[in-house]
């Protein structure tokens, strides 16, 4: 891998498309950032909604538990 990378910079070197060459690691490192924000929201929605089962589910004991007979 590290072959293709060095050809790659080295093409970019040459012809001297250093802004090409910014523009495309400027891109990567967003594209990545972008990512890494979307993983963690949803790892974020999966513990919301899994202490909203939780809580629904206790609340739900909760009441059964203290409920009264109208009679």
């Amino acid at each position: 891998m590290t072959g293709v990378t060095d050809r790659l910079l080295l093409s970019f070197i040459e012809h001297a498309d250093i802004g090409h060459l910014a523009l495309i690691l400027w891109a990567g490192g967003a594209s990545a950032l972008v990512l890494l924000a979307m993983r963690q929201a949803a790892e974020t929605a999966r513990r919301t909604d899994r202490f909203m089962q939780d809580f629904l589910h206790e609340l739900s004991r909760f009441n059964r538990r203290h409920e009264e007979d109208p009679s």
